[in-house]
């Protein structure tokens, strides 16, 4: 680098009109410093807004004159222009920082304006000179006119226009010394200033130029080969490749005063970043010069990453990665020594780090940015790794149990984050998120490359939801509480792009996953519904009843089979050319579900607080009339067998008789103020209402049967009808002598008068049609049978 300053330094004062450059910056110096010592002296009585800007029109005088002199006397011209700039440059930088004759913003914005000037008459010129000129003196400018006032939000911020002028030039012209110029001076003074100047309340104000000054110099070497022929290399662009990186990381450290876990982020975040830029570059023959020296501080960052993140016992953790490598050799060597020392060397990462957490050597103070959970995603990583070796050598008998290896480390590591640093109300909602991502990250990968062990854990990782939503109810009263609402958000979209990544390539676990995630949803709403009935009170709101409560849970998931059943390309979402396949069970689970929750809850009364008790017309009742409704339909769809269906109207008959003696038993609960107990049978009321209940069922049944000629509904009706009967002659003989058990027989007798009267026989059972044309047949037996 020395070498090639002096080289330039020489034939800067060799080539070209020498007078005038030197004159030019001698001249610039000397008017600046007069100008500061007239101004400590008291000399000037003008007001500094005059002097000021009398030196501004001197200087705009000499640039237009130099520009005038471009073609005639061209290294005149261009000295001259480089001079008055810097002379600008002086001018906004004192009225700002000196006098605080102009804000920041104004200040910036005409130092971007004079910079960039600068730039583009000097790539118009093709006049590298100039830009060397007018950035010299912009660099040197601060150093002339400083206070000691330490403003170095100022300074720094004025060196980012100017590098951002050297970064432009640098897209259009491939001049080497003014990016060496520009990383000399910004790195040199910046370093200067930190060593004298930083404390770590400057922090924060310091970084983002660190970060600027970085990005500038990380790409001009990008932008200096982009103009150079193919093959070509050149030693400044050495010392910005290697020097940028360097200088930038030590100063990171300084500025972080060596606090490890930070810096070892950093170290791989710059690894990532030289891996990337040398993947990307070396497609391009003009950036192959490139290409090697970031992939060898993409290696480099990378391993000082190690030993600044993990302590002692967890740098062991290394070892995994190195047995990942190991087999990975082994298979592509077709060597089975490299794959066993490459499985011990995981097994002693894992042993060695399960030692170093039982010692409790890892305090962790930060989530994820700690030695426990970097070794920990280590070992869960060799383990993936492992598993898509052997997957690509087709060795498929031990990649199973890798990447089940994996997972485990994958799960752990994250389950472990949330155990120390969620509190225990939210951990339940953390858990969702990480399984949902889990999956979704899992069916990407299989659908790229088929493997059932990714499409069984997206399966698991929708399953998952299940009984994490119970879990969060009992944590925070309902699953869409606090943070649950921010996981089933991230469940709802992950879900469907897990779903998405499946619906190629898997099998039976795509029905399975689909299902339950269906499942899930209505289980969460549902649960939601029914734990914010309950918390009204709590606000002052009057309590619902548990007729309400039970239908605000049930709700949901009649909702969902009733869309199954009569709407299922809503349903069939995002998968409707598979849905068909696990349609049938879909419905059944759901089906089954209900109606044994509405046979579950047959035993309570059904409160419909704070609205007066309606017999069928309450919140339950109409619960249970609407899943009757779905249930009936079901199983008259082609979504079961022909023998259910065969059974559908005996099913039905059987669970509206049931539903209908409930509703006579709740309704003699809230409005004959019978206690909801065993010992409700046993009163006359209850016993009168059943029997004249059933009895017009019975009767109901009886005469259907016998106008619509259904002999099976005919006999159901009169065998209710001989059940009644005989509870009167067993049950409610003994109530006789109250008015309600006389009118229990009194109704029943009348009944049975009216179906005398209307259906006193059953319809003839349906005969089979005759062939009467068959020449074997007696015409007699046809006319006796019409008789």
């Amino acid at each position: 680098m020395f070498t090639v300053a002096a080289r330039w330094l020489r034939r800067w004062f060799t080539e070209g009109n020498v007078p005038v450059k030197v004159g030019m910056l001698v001249l610039f110096a000397g008017v600046a410093a007069l100008l500061k010592y007239a101004t400590d002296q008291g000399w000037l009585h003008l007001p500094i807004e005059l002097r000021l800007a009398g030196v501004a029109l001197a200087a705009m005088a000499g640039l237009v004159f130099g520009w005038r002199q471009r073609e005639r006397k061209r290294s005149f011209a261009l000295s001259l222009q480089g001079g008055a700039i810097g002379v600008l440059l002086l001018v906004v930088f004192a009225a700002f920082k000196l006098y605080q004759l102009m804000p920041a913003g104004a200040a910036f914005a005409i130092s971007v304006v004079l910079v960039a000037g600068a730039g583009v008459l000097a790539v118009k010129q093709n006049a590298m000179a100039l830009a060397v000129f007018a950035i010299l003196a912009g660099f040197l400018a601060p150093i002339w006119l400083s206070t000691g006032s330490g403003n170095h939000v100022a300074l720094f911020g004025y060196y980012a226009v100017l590098n951002a002028g050297i970064f432009a030039i640098a897209w259009w012209r491939p001049w080497r010394v003014l990016n060496l110029l520009g990383f000399v001076f910004t790195w040199g003074i910046g370093t200067l200033w930190g060593v004298l100047k930083y404390r770590p309340e400057h922090f924060s104000t310091t970084e983002p130029f660190l970060l600027l000054f970085f990005a500038f110099y990380l790409l001009i070497p990008v932008l200096y080969a982009r103009k150079r022929p193919a093959g070509r290399r050149d030693l400044i662009d050495g010392c910005l490749v290697f020097g940028t990186p360097l200088v930038a990381f030590s100063l990171q450290a300084g500025l972080l005063e060596g606090d490890r876990m930070p810096l070892a982020f950093c170290a791989l975040g710059l690894g990532a970043l030289y891996a990337a830029l040398a993947w990307w570059l070396r497609r391009d023959e003009r950036f192959l010069a490139l290409s090697t020296p970031y992939a060898l501080l993409a290696a480099g960052f990378a391993t000082l990453a190690i030993p600044l993140a993990l302590a002692a016992e967890a740098t062991a953790c290394v070892f995994a990665l190195e047995g990942a490598a190991m087999v990975w050799l082994g298979l592509r060597q077709q060597r089975r020594l490299p794959q066993l020392v490459g499985f011990l060397l995981q097994g002693a990462a894992a042993f060695a780090f399960v030692i170093g957490a039982s010692d409790a050597v890892w305090d962790a103070e930060v989530a994820v940015l700690n030695a426990s959970f970097a070794g920990a995603l280590l070992i869960a990583i060799a383990g993936f790794a492992s598993a898509w070796s052997h997957r690509r050598s087709d060795s498929l008998g031990p990649a199973l149990p890798y990447y089940l290896w994996g997972l485990a480390w994958w799960l752990g590591a994250v389950g472990s984050e949330i155990a120390d640093f969620v509190p225990d109300r939210h951990s339940a909602d953390a858990v969702l998120m990480l399984t949902a991502v889990s999956g979704w990250i899992a069916a990407e990968v299989f659908r790229r490359h088929t493997w059932k062990a990714l499409s069984l854990t997206a399966m698991f990782a929708l399953l998952s939801a299940l009984p994490l939503l119970f879990v969060q109810a009992d944590l925070h009263d309902y699953p869409l509480a606090g943070f649950g609402w921010l996981a089933w958000a991230l469940y709802a979209v992950l879900g469907w792009r897990n779903l998405i990544g499946l619906r190629e390539r898997a099998g039976g676990e795509l029905g399975v996953g689909h299902s339950g995630w269906w499942w899930a949803w209505a289980l969460a709403i549902g649960v939601t519904l029914l734990r914010v009935s309950t918390l009204w009170e709590r606000n002052g709101i009057p309590a619902l009843g548990t007729g309400w409560t039970v239908a605000a849970l049930l709700l949901p998931m009649l909702v969902m089979a009733a869309a199954i059943l009569w709407r299922p390309g809503l349903v069939a979402q995002p998968l409707p050319q598979r849905f068909a396949a696990w349609r049938a069970p879909l419905m059944a689970s759901f089906a089954i579900v209900l109606a044994l929750a509405i046979g579950f809850i047959l035993a309570t009364p059904a409160n419909p607080h704070p609205l007066m008790w309606l017999p069928l017309v309450n919140p339950l009742g109409l619960m249970q009339c609407a899943v009757l409704t779905v249930f009936g339909a079901w199983l008259a769809s082609p979504l079961v067998g022909a023998e259910l269906q065969r059974r559908r109207v005996p099913l039905l008959a059987a669970a509206g008789f049931v539903l209908v003696t409930v509703e006579v038993l709740r309704s003699a609960h809230y409005w004959g103020g019978v206690a909801w107990s065993s010992s409700m049978f046993s009163t006359s009321l209850v016993q009168t209402s059943l029997t004249v209940v059933w009895s017009v069922l019975g009767v109901a049944g009886w005469i259907a049967g016998s106008r619509r000629g259904q002999r099976g509904l005919w006999l159901a009706g009169a065998v209710l009808m001989a059940v009644v009967l005989a509870k009167l002659v067993l049950v409610d003989r003994g109530h006789l002598g109250n008015l309600l058990g006389i009118a229990s027989f009194i109704a029943y007798g009348l009944l049975c008068t009216l179906v005398g009267y209307f259906a006193p026989a059953p319809p003839g059972a349906p005969m089979p049609p005759r062939d009467d044309t068959r020449p074997d047949r007696d015409p007699r037996d046809t006319h006796e049978a019409q008789a």
